[in-house]
């Protein structure tokens, strides 16, 4: 069972991003804030849910949190700042869009740069661990699928409606066949040539 927070009688928030490791697309971070006696049956690591079961959870999540925020950041800024500065990036500015100030967030990973004036921990696992982190990595999830889901239909040949930008076989056969986009991350060094498609 997750658990409902770190420490009592705090604000806690939790924390999580999706889209890390992915060729094509922005990396999305969530920030949740639960009320203590939130609980669902289903409520676990995104990882852990089908497609079907997130869909559930996502309006719950969002109807029933004291607060969220999800924000996103382009491939083109991911390629400038690099991909953990652009992670970090996209939690500082869910935690500063959330209506109500946490006094502590909780960091699904190991990694975190420090916000303003706000305590953090890192949890290794944590969206397996706290129900906040859990239901972030959902919100991160899912909000980042739909986007890739309208990105297929600029670009449909990559297939991102299935693998969301991930490198696939699908994919990468899809990469050798018609080079990048303008949503691939080019830091990536996904190609050796590097060609890019910009229609």
């Amino acid at each position: 069972m997750l658990q409902a927070h770190l420490k009592k009688n705090r604000i806690e928030a939790g924390i999580d991003e999706a889209g890390r490791g992915c060729y094509a697309g922005p990396v999305c971070a969530a920030a949740v804030i639960l009320p203590k006696k939130f609980f669902h049956p289903l409520l676990n690591d995104s990882k852990q849910l089908s497609k079907e079961q997130r869909a559930l959870l996502k309006p719950i999540i969002e109807e029933k949190a004291i607060c969220w925020s999800v924000s996103m950041i382009c491939n083109n800024e991911i390629d400038r700042i690099n991909i953990l500065q652009a992670t970090y990036s996209a939690m500082h500015q869910c935690v500063a869009t959330l209506p109500v100030i946490p006094e502590h967030l909780l960091i699904d990973g190991n990694r975190f740069r420090p916000y303003q004036h706000i305590s953090h921990d890192c949890i290794i696992q944590g969206d397996g661990t706290y129900a906040a982190i859990a239901a972030a990595s959902i919100l991160a999830k899912t909000h980042r699928d739909a986007y890739m889901q309208q990105l297929h239909e600029e670009f449909p040949h990559y297939d991102w409606v299935n693998n969301k930008g991930y490198g696939t076989l699908s994919h990468r056969t899809a990469i050798e066949q018609h080079g990048l986009c303008k949503y691939h991350r080019r830091s990536f060094n996904i190609m050796p040539q590097q060609v890019v498609i910009d229609f």
